[in-house]
């Protein structure tokens, strides 16, 4: 109950941190808004998909990068605690060390949510109208929420790596934002060049991205074992991480608090 309590107070300060510091949302919230547009109004009549409107082929996509996105934004928060004496005041007081990093976490994991929700009804607004049966939904809403806490976990053992924020949003966009453009996101794979069309096909963006498209839209890729069954590719590349970066996190927390 005391970590629970604890857990809860510490998430609820990282959320109160927002409004002062609002540039904090600008990777979940205004970010994918200017990729849509750009994407949809500026290069999407350039841009053609057969079988399908490019509005419901990129609005599946900007979902899946924006989960990506999501490791920038949960590294950039961690690293400003742990650079700049935040641990350092809360191994002070009287409360449960674990969670520090696991308030953290799910305040990230809320920032998140938050985003997305906007990025769904920002696509609703411009008309797109996904295809979800009730079961579809379900799975989509589990695979995500895994998804989420995995990205959000590989973000925070990131942001305990690298020195300072600012450090942490250069690696990030050298990492991510290359994945994420590589994934399928705003072209098919099926139309890139032999090198990146093989790095593609087992991008773990990718599975994200094929997973949301394949249960809102139908939409199915051919190539890799990975494009074929995206909704399995995903549910194992975010235990995968979890796996890693979990105990990794822990660990480099613990030594933090020890020295």
């Amino acid at each position: 109950m005391t970590f629970a309590r604890d857990t809860a107070l510490l998430t609820a300060r990282s959320l109160r941190a927002i409004p002062r510091v609002p540039e904090r949302l600008l990777d979940v919230t205004v970010q994918p808004i200017v990729f849509i547009l750009l994407f949809l109004y500026v290069f999407g009549s350039a841009i053609h998909v057969p079988g399908i409107s490019y509005k419901d082929y990129m609005f599946p996509g900007i979902i899946g990068q924006s989960l990506a996105f999501g490791v920038i934004g949960a590294g950039v928060a961690t690293s400003h605690d742990m650079t700049e004496g935040v641990i350092d005041r809360f191994r002070s007081m009287p409360i449960s060390r674990l969670s520090i990093i696991s308030g953290q976490v799910v305040g990230q994991f809320c920032e998140q949510v938050l985003g997305l929700v906007i990025v769904v009804a920002f696509g609703a607004v411009l008309g797109w109208r996904p295809h979800l049966s009730a079961a579809h939904a379900l799975e989509l809403g589990g695979l995500m929420v895994l998804a989420m806490f995995a990205f959000t976990w590989m973000g925070v053992l990131l942001g305990m790596l690298v020195r300072s924020p600012d450090a942490m949003q250069g690696v990030g966009f050298i990492v991510i934002f290359p994945l994420a453009f590589l994934a399928g996101t705003f072209v098919p794979i099926a139309g890139m060049d032999s090198v990146p069309r093989a790095i593609a096909q087992w991008d773990p963006i990718s599975a994200l991205v094929g997973t949301v498209r394949g249960l809102t839209e139908g939409v199915h890729t051919t190539g890799s074992w990975q494009l074929v069954h995206p909704e399995i590719s995903m549910a194992l590349w975010s235990l995968l991480i979890i796996a890693i970066c979990v105990p990794l996190a822990l660990r480099r927390f613990n030594r933090t608090l020890a020295g």
